[in-house]
């Protein structure tokens, strides 16, 4: 089998597969609006990395194992089942509500299993999947157990579960035996990129319930829409499709694997954590306009485009592509702006967008001109 560059496209089940995962992402915010410290700082990522390997691992399994049967959609609605209750389950998984976690992801895990049972290359496939489950299975039982656990021991078995993940790729030996549809697989991840873009403005927006509308509230607003649109523009400004090309030119099945897990599920981490700390920041501002942040708050705001940018950075440079460099100088503008917010919120949010519409703009005006072209009209689509 050969992958191209566009195969079949993401279908709308699929698409409603990342709209439930996504809900993970107010529930985030939930939790850090609330507290905006270290220690629950931590407990998101925690969760947000086991969380996205299996979100990952779905996208690899739609990649190999199209819903195109009852049998093979009703599975996936089960796993959609499992992140709805790990979902619901996060503001409290450290308090109480770890069991339902662990429940969730063992669900989600065992239906990632059976539907790979299910794919039509079942040589290649079945060989691959045969590596894996054991990981994911080992990984599942280590949530499900640190869920009933509390303190020192629900951290540690929900770390070790996260190493596990991690790991998984270089665990298994059957990488090569992975076929790869890069078209699918790249508008998979853009796909969940842009729906957590688009959650994270409701979560903002959700800030503005019962508030009363002034001029500094609406400036918060708008700045919090621009923002959200920098961070959309910097990965759906050609990026996205080069990238597609670039997994697309890879021969070798094991090396492309390897790729794709390295740049749209290791990189891609860190662009989904920085979404959502950038709506928590926002959130935060929400009628503070012309107040100062307290240094965490302002410091969550900055941190959170920063990790965006650098996850992109990261993502560039695995696949070779161009760019980096500027998403590296836009995070470090973008940190720099935290001393404004203890001033006033409103100037850390206008610094930082200013910050990041500069860089994209640089970056796509260099592009225009080494392609000889003035399709201005291109930027930011």
């Amino acid at each position: 089998m050969t992958s191209q560059v566009r195969g079949p496209r993401v279908s709308t089940i699929e698409l409603f597969f990342d709209l439930v995962f996504v809900f993970t992402i107010t529930q985030f915010a939930t939790v850090l609006v609330k507290h905006v410290d270290v220690v629950h700082t931590l407990r998101v990522l925690l969760m947000l990395g086991i969380i996205w390997w299996m979100y990952a691992g779905y996208a690899w399994l739609t990649n190999a194992v199209a819903p195109s049967s009852t049998s093979r959609r009703t599975l996936l609605l089960t796993g959609m089942a499992g992140f709805m209750v790990i979902a619901l389950s996060i503001p409290y998984a450290f308090d109480g509500d770890g069991w339902a976690f662990g429940v969730g992801y063992l669900i989600v895990t065992a239906v990632h299993s059976a539907l790979f049972l299910q794919a039509d290359d079942n040589a290649s496939i079945g060989t691959a999947i045969a590596g894996l489950a054991p990981i994911n299975g080992t990984a599942a039982l280590l949530v499900l157990a640190g869920g009933f656990l509390h303190g020192a021991w629900q951290y540690g078995l929900w770390t070790a579960a996260l190493v596990v993940v991690i790991a998984a790729p270089y665990l298994q030996r059957s990488m090569g035996t992975w076929t790869i549809d890069a078209g699918h697989f790249a508008e998979r991840h853009g796909l969940v990129v842009i729906v957590a873009i688009g959650e994270s403005v409701i979560a903002i927006g959700l800030a503005f319930a019962g508030m009363h509308l002034d001029l500094p509230t609406l400036v918060v607003a708008m700045l919090g829409l621009c923002i959200a649109y920098y961070l959309y523009w910097n990965y759906f400004s050609g990026d996205e499709t080069r990238a597609e090309h670039a997994l697309h030119a890879i021969t070798d099945p094991a090396r492309k694997a390897k790729v794709a897990v390295q740049a749209w599920g290791y990189a891609h981490y860190f662009l989904i954590a920085g979404i959502v700390f950038t709506a928590v920041g926002v959130k935060l501002s929400v009628g503070h306009a012309l107040e100062p942040l307290h240094w965490p708050s302002a410091i969550v705001l900055s941190a959170g485009a920063a990790t965006f940018l650098l996850g992109h950075a990261l993502f560039l440079s695995i696949l070779k592509l161009p760019g980096a460099w500027y998403r590296v100088a836009a995070a470090t503008g973008v940190m720099a702006a935290i001393p404004l917010g203890h001033w006033r919120a409103v100037a850390q949010l206008v610094a930082v967008l200013i910050v990041m519409a500069a860089a994209v703009i640089a970056k796509d005006l260099k592009t225009v001109r080494a392609e000889h072209t003035t399709a201005i009209h291109s930027f930011g689509r």
